[in-house]
This record gives C-alpha cells, sequence and structure tokens, in this order.
C-alpha cells in the first residue's frame, strides 16, 4: 500500500519551497569558501603574533607541517594555509558523515518539516559564531556546529522524493542539484566581494559572515511559514501518537534492484576520487600555469555555470542511470587528461568534462538510491547515503593529495584515473536500472 500521491499544485508549491530555501542556503554555504585562505591566515597571524604556543591552533599547524615535511618533495609554503583549510573541510565533512544517518532517522520518525526546523537552530547557531569569531578557536567551534547539524540538503532530497513518482522523480532531483551548480556559481563571487566591507576589526569577514546569517534567518522563517510536512501523515500520525489507529502505511519493497551496500560503496569510491581531485586542482594549475587564486576562481566558476545549464537542460530529462554511467566515463577522461595536460586549451577542456560529472553522478545517484527506499525509511536510507559519500570527502583530499606530493602529477592522476574506471566497472557491470523507471520512462 502507498500513499495518496500529492496534488499537482501542491508538489508545485513544495518544490518552490525547497528551492528557494535550499539556494538561500547552499548560497549562505559558499560564502566562506574563497575566504578560507584570507580568513585562516588572519587566525594564524594573530595567534602567532599574541596566542600561546599551545592553542588550539598552533598545535594543528605543528601537526600539518610535521606532515609536509615528511615528503621527499619541497612543498610551497604558500600551501600552509591550503592544508589548513583542506583540514577543516575534512573535519566538516566527517560530522557530515556522522550526523546524517540521526538526521535522516529523525525525520522519518518525526517528520521532515521539524527535522529540517531543528537543523536550521543549529545553522543559525553555528554562523552565528562566525559573526563573532574574532579568534580560531571560536571559528573552530562553529565549522564543528555547522557539521553536526546541516542536515538540509539530504532533507530537501528526501521531500523531494516524497512529493514526487516514479516518473517525476529523476527531474526533481536534478532540480535539487542545481540548487548546488547555481549556489557554487554565485556565492563565491559574493562572499569575497562582501569580504571587502569591514565592520568590526576584530572580526574583518564579520560582514561576509553577517550576510550569510541574514540568508539563514530568512529562509528558516520561509521553511517556518510555507513548508508543509512532506512525510505521509498517516506515518507521522502514528509515530507521534505511539499507537496503531490506523493501517501503517508499509512500501518496503520485496526485493531492491540495487542494494543499499552497493549504492553506498559506489558513492563513497566516486566521491573519494573525485573530492581529492578537485581539491588537488589549484596545486596543479599553480604548478603549471602559475595560477592566481583568481584565475583559479575563474575556472571554478565556469565549472559551475555549465553544470547548472547541464542540470537544467540535460540531466533533468535523462534516466538516472545513464546519467551517472556518463559523469563517471566523463570524470575518468577528465583524470587521464590532467595527468597529461600542458596546455590550458586542456586544462579548461578537462573542466568542462568535470561539469558534466559534476551535473549528473550524485543526482543519479540519490534518485536510484530513493527509488530503493519505503517511505517507512526513506529519511534514514538517503542520510546513510549521504553519509558514505561524505566519508569519501574526507578522506580524498588526504589520500589525493598525499599520491601527488609524493609521486608527482602523472602518478597520482593515473591512479585516479584507474580508481575512477573501477567506478566505472561498478556502475555499468554492478548497478542496474529499477523496473519502475523503466515502466515509467
Amino acid at each position: 500500500m502507498t500513499s495518496k500521491p500529492v496534488s499537482a499544485a501542491e508538489r508545485k508549491k513544495i518544490l518552490r519551497v525547497i528551492f528557494i530555501s535550499l539556494l538561500l542556503d547552499l548560497i549562505s554555504f559558499t560564502f566562506i569558501l574563497p575566504l578560507f585562505p584570507r580568513l585562516l591566515e588572519f587566525y594564524r597571524n594573530l595567534e602567532t603574533a599574541d596566542g600561546p604556543p599551545n592553542s588550539v591552533l598552533n598545535r594543528i599547524l605543528l601537526v600539518l607541517n610535521a606532515y609536509k615535511q615528511s615528503f621527499s618533495r619541497t612543498i610551497n609554503d604558500r600551501y600552509d594555509i591550503v592544508l589548513l583549510g583542506g583540514a577543516l573541510g575534512s573535519l566538516f565533512s566527517l560530522l557530515q558523515a556522522i550526523a546524517s544517518p540521526f538526521i535522516g532517522s529523525l525525520s522519518d520518525k518525526y517528520g521532515r518539516r521539524t527535522a529540517l526546523l531543528w537543523s536550521m537552530a543549529g545553522n543559525i547557531t553555528s554562523v552565528a559564531l562566525w559573526v563573532a569569531a574574532t579568534d580560531f578557536r571560536t571559528f573552530l567551534a562553529s565549522r564543528v556546529i555547522g557539521g553536526l547539524s546541516e542536515g538540509n540538503v539530504q532533507l530537501a532530497t528526501a521531500m523531494a522524493a516524497d512529493i514526487s513518482d516514479e516518473k517525476q522523480r529523476g527531474s526533481t532531483m536534478a532540480l535539487v542539484g542545481a540548487c548546488f551548480s547555481i549556489a557554487f556559481t554565485f556565492g563565491p563571487a559574493l562572499g569575497a566581494a562582501l569580504a571587502k566591507v569591514e565592520t568590526f576589526a576584530a572580526n574583518p569577514f564579520a560582514t561576509a559572515a553577517g550576510v550569510s546569517l541574514l540568508l539563514i534567518l530568512i529562509e528558516t522563517l520561509y521553511l517556518y511559514m510555507y513548508l508543509p510536512e512532506t512525510l505521509p501523515s498517516s506515518r507521522l500520525s502514528e509515530s507521534r501518537n505511539g499507537s496503531v489507529a490506523q493501517p501503517k502505511i508499509v512500501t518496503n519493497p520485496t526485493f531492491r534492484t540495487n542494494s543499499y551496500l552497493l549504492l553506498n560503496s559506489t558513492h563513497f569510491v566516486f566521491i573519494l576520487f573525485f573530492s581529492g581531485m578537485e581539491f588537488s586542482l589549484p596545486f596543479m594549475t599553480y604548478d603549471l600555469f602559475a595560477y592566481t587564486s583568481s584565475q583559479t576562481g575563474r575556472l571554478l566558476g565556469f565549472m559551475g555555470l555549465l553544470a547548472s545549464i547541464l542540470q537544467g537542460g540535460v540531466t533533468r530529462r535523462l534516466h538516472p542511470l545513464r546519467a551517472v554511467q556518463i559523469g563517471v566515463v566523463a570524470c575518468a577522461a577528465s583524470l587521464l587528461m590532467l595527468g597529461r595536460l600542458t596546455t590550458e586549451v586542456g586544462l579548461w577542456t578537462a573542466a568542462s568534462l568535470l561539469a558534466i560529472t559534476t551535473s549528473t553522478v550524485v543526482t543519479g545517484l540519490n534518485t536510484l538510491s530513493s527509488f530503493e527506499a519505503a517511505e517507512s525509511e526513506r529519511g534514514g536510507k538517503l542520510g546513510n547515503h549521504r553519509s558514505w559519500g561524505q566519508v569519501g570527502r574526507a578522506l580524498g583530499p588526504l589520500v589525493f593529495c598525499t599520491l601527488y606530493w609524493w609521486a608527482g602529477r602523472d602518478v597520482a592522476y593515473a591512479i585516479g584515473t584507474a580508481g575512477m574506471l573501477g567506478v566505472s566497472g561498478l556502475v555499468f557491470g554492478a548497478l542496474k536500472a529499477p523496473p519502475v523507471t523503466l515502466r515509467s520512462g
């Protein structure tokens, strides 16, 4: 037995709320990305000059420098801050991996709306701490709370699945993916512009943080006023009442087309190699072409813009398995090119292939994962799926950059290409199209 589908008008309304709120959330989230080098340099200079030698930041830098010195080749000092930013990014992803399954399971029990509003409370606390972060310890606390409370993406994915039938699922998931591409195209540029406006001497980045906080507050108010509950009402009522007043809606399939171990493993291995390559890209563009941060930013902005166009016009029309297949092949080809390129034309061609990957693989895997989850377990299953990806995102930069500095670009990208070919083997040889998608297509 399945729940009654929402009407077309109600679905359109909910999708609009999901899209606007997720876009606000991701733009706010991406403000900080281009600021990391200057922001961390500010804290390093502050605590190196005035802070105690055993401060949190100084202890972290000591460990990172020991790691850097272990390599046979010299690593430019300009990458000290990049390493610190990578360590914080890995910490954030690891915390997300821990929190995502719990947030998803809570949304199955108490409702998507309730879980999302509690998540927003954590986000508000996190960004408010960033506004007040006049020392690194406060900033670190902000990132820890943000990592543990950020549930918007996985809950948006679960809500999109709640209100979509099999035929609509792929295009709806592509809409969620488009929010990422749009936000990563414009959010970092806005953050960089706001960072030039100094309103609080003790925290030069308070303006960007303050606008980020304003966007989060607007998003929270908007969700509170306009987001209805998308979890099937009969289950929600049963969970709250603690009794079986009516038949429980159960949609567990008698079999799964793709096991969650297969889906999650594919997600993990893909993100492991993709995020490692993504993190190493600024190192490579600097080593080969002496790119500045702004030049690398333009390259990443181009990738985000192209990915958003592809998601809006192409990915949403593709079968999710086909989207994943196209994306992993494009990624393998790009990694092969990045390991051998000698010209900027080759670099931008490889970046175009990576934009195809960005616009297809994760969206397709999320869609396939949603088909294997019953309504009663969708939040938890999608949370677990995201958790595996976040573990890959935490480990990828460490593994890939270690290869890059120990063995060189050629070997690192050759191993990356081999790894992505292995992912392609899983995608083409093991993943299958759920029968409902074939019937609906």
